[in-house]
């Protein structure tokens, strides 16, 4: 048996070790060879827009990823934070089934920023570390997905320290001639009742309105594990999504958009609480997201004013959470519903032929409801106690910012500030009357180099920040494997980034290589209270006491040697230490990668896909006592996946056979395993 591990080890690190130098290798040649590519034409022109402006990948000057519809409805991930995986540079931790949390530059949670359609998705109840809440945004509404890793606190406020998740949804266009219908369906299945789906859309398009509509139905069962984890349960959960979106043509340079969206999960268990920490039941029920927002888009013809976008919004977070110990008679329900007005406005500015810019306020403000009942299975009483949070907490972020883009020759330059400022209001029945006004002012500059048309080097600097919220603030009750006591008078987080990179894209080849450096203070992390135990677990609060840096690189190189063939990999490593402790960062990521090939052929694809990630084992002493963290660290692994596709006029199928080897594994800090062996099969109809 040890033998068997050993030489299992072995091949692990000798696949490792050889898809990095391959890598090193890629590199070299891509690079000797950029200038003897002379065709005119680039490879799948990326336009990204994480600095507030539509501009080709080649040229911002930090790195980013981004991913269209196309790919999703290729490779047809289970969730949204899945969709990430591969990713290069973003790692994907998984609490439990119905959640998962993407790691950028070895931060998550509320230390990273989601966006939808330009508005904020973070409020003042994101927690410190994984989080369940992407899994809120179906899947099937994404048009694209843009990732900016290393920055964007200038360039959306709070939150950004290890970047932004952009997404944005699907909507309908403007007829160029008559009115017409279109609609589509989708039905998926996976082998071990694992997911059944299905999806309706339907859209209507004239030449001054248009209309979308979609409704999705998901019944996810409990998640089947490797070679030797077999069924996990409970991990299966129920989800109902609904999403609209209208245009409006009001004149030729205004248009007006409407959308609403919900998704609502049900049931959903925490799978290592009930296998590990003695639960009969520990469950979000539900985990709910609503958002409506009105956006006004007005083009003139002005050098100040080239165009302007407005937004206003109306979002509402809904999270329950019922636990029950084995051997009580006490079951917990738990409701925090969090409400969240906000209004944008970005001013687009055309100075000059080189000289561009981006200005706007964003103001947004949180509701925050939260309760909490006990009730007692045998005498059916009920006791009403303090919830999570402080019960009618409110929290203001509004702030102002000027983006400026300067486009001369063979020179790039992007500089900009931001002030944000808060007003935070709670009342606790520990800490009394809370009142803070803590405020940031950040700034990025960045330059790049075009060093052929199809090559550009960039180095870029700016600062991070994250304001406290109400989760470090006013959180009293079980949070993870600790019991977390109420905080006043936090100051924000801050950050430096530093990055340097390279980037090519021509007829055949596509590199980047980015290595970066962020060095992070006043962090806000949880201090254990000498001596203190409630219900069994220690007893912590959250102070601004902890200094450290991350730093690491990140590279992705492309080829296609033939018009059908594309073979893409990438390969990313962070390295984490906290200066306070003298000890490794939490949860920082593996040295982890992807290589994936894509044969195509007129209407149908063919694609085999090796994702990796090394053993974990420099671990913080948060990491040593982590119950979800395999005592030692986090073995590596290896995952094999194929998938497959095929296109009719108006009928496609897909199909995957994932973790062909039936690998038994964990991505690192998560608290269910992976899937093993099983296969998915997708089928949708146009009409």
């Amino acid at each position: 048996m040890e033998a068997e591990r050993y030489c299992s080890n072995y091949y692990k690190n000798m696949i490792h070790k050889f898809f990095f130098v391959t890598f090193l290798l890629c590199i070299n040649f891509l690079v000797a060879n950029a200038q003897q590519d002379t065709a005119t034409g680039l490879l799948d022109e990326v336009i990204i827009t994480a600095q507030r402006k539509a501009q080709k990948e080649l040229l911002i000057p930090y790195s980013t990823q981004s991913f269209s519809r196309s790919y999703l409805d290729n490779y047809q991930p289970r969730t949204t934070p899945e969709a990430l995986t591969g990713i290069n540079g973003v790692f994907v931790q998984k609490t439990n089934h119905g959640g998962g949390s993407p790691f950028l530059r070895g931060l998550t949670g509320n230390q990273t920023l989601l966006l939808i359609d330009g508005i904020r998705v973070n409020n003042s109840t994101f927690r410190y570390g994984p989080n369940q809440y992407l899994n809120t945004i179906d899947p099937f509404t994404i048009s694209k997905m843009e990732v900016a890793k290393g920055t964007g606190s200038v360039q959306y406020g709070s939150d950004a320290i290890g970047g932004v998740f952009q997404i944005f949804t699907k909507g309908p266009e403007f007829a160029s001639g008559k009115s017409r219908w279109s609609g589509r369906g989708v039905a998926k299945y996976m082998t071990g009742d694992m997911e059944k789906t299905v999806r309706g859309e339907a859209s209507y398009s004239s030449k001054k309105v248009a209309t979308f509509v979609g409704v999705t139905y998901r019944n996810f069962g409990d998640l089947i594990g490797g070679d030797t984890t077999g069924k996990q349960s409970p991990s299966g959960y129920k989800e109902l999504a609904f999403d609209v979106k209208s245009k409006f043509l009001l004149k030729e340079n205004v248009q007006l958009t409407l959308a609403h969206q919900f998704l609502k999960q049900t049931d959903v268990p925490v799978y290592h609480k009930v296998v590990l920490e003695n639960f009969a039941i520990n469950h979000f029920d539900p985990q709910q997201r609503m958002l409506n927002y009105a956006k006004l888009n007005i083009r003139n013809n002005s050098a100040w004013i080239n165009s302007v976008e407005i937004i206003t919004s109306w979002q509402q977070t809904i999270e329950g959470r019922n636990s029950l110990k084995n051997g009580s008679n006490i079951l917990r329900k738990e409701r925090d519903e969090i409400n969240t007005v906000g209004f944008t406005t970005d001013i687009s500015s055309n100075f000059s032929r080189v000289w561009t810019a981006n200005s706007g306020i964003e103001l947004y403000r949180d509701k925050v409801n939260s309760t909490r009942e006990d009730i007692n299975s045998t005498s059916e009483a009920r006791t009403t106690l303090r919830g999570l949070y402080p019960n009618n907490s409110t929290y203001g972020n509004y702030s102002l910012y000027s983006l400026h883009h300067l486009d001369y020759n063979k020179w790039i330059i992007e500089t900009g500030i931001r002030y944000n400022t808060f007003a935070i209001s709670l009342t606790d029945t520990t800490l009394g009357k809370v009142r803070i006004n803590p405020s940031s002012f950040v700034y990025n500059a960045s330059l790049l180099y075009k060093l052929t048309t199809q090559q550009s080097i960039y180095t870029t600097f700016n600062t991070g920040y994250r304001a406290p919220n109400l989760d470090d603030m006013g959180t009293l009750g079980i949070v993870d494997f600790r019991y977390e006591v109420p905080t006043a008078n936090l100051a924000p987080e801050r950050s430096l980034n530093f990055e340097v990179g390279y980037k090519l894209r021509s007829s055949k080849f596509s590199a980047t290589l980015s290595g970066y450096y962020m060095h992070l203070n006043n962090l806000i992390t949880r201090v254990k209270v000498a001596n203190d135990v409630i219900n069994g677990y220690p007893v912590y609060k959250k102070e601004n006491v902890e200094e450290g840096y991350i730093k690491g690189f990140e590279t992705e190189v492309g080829y296609q040697p033939a018009t059908r063939l594309n073979i893409k990999g990438n390969l990313s490593y962070t390295y984490g230490q906290s200066l306070t402790k003298n000890e490794p960062m939490r949860r920082i990521p593996p040295f982890n990668g992807r290589l994936i090939s894509t044969y195509r052929h007129n209407k149908c694809f063919a694609s085999a896909e090796l994702l990796f990630a090394s053993k974990q084992d420099r671990l913080a002493q948060g990491d040593k006592d982590d119950n979800r963290i395999p005592p030692g660290g986090t073995p590596g692994w290896n995952v094999l996946n194929l998938y497959a596709g095929y296109e009719l006029q108006h009928l496609s199928f897909n199909v995957a056979l994932q973790n062909l080897l039936d690998e038994d594994y964990r991505t690192h800090a998560s608290g269910i395993n992976g899937v093993g062996r099983s296969a998915w099969l997708t089928v949708a109809v146009q009409f």
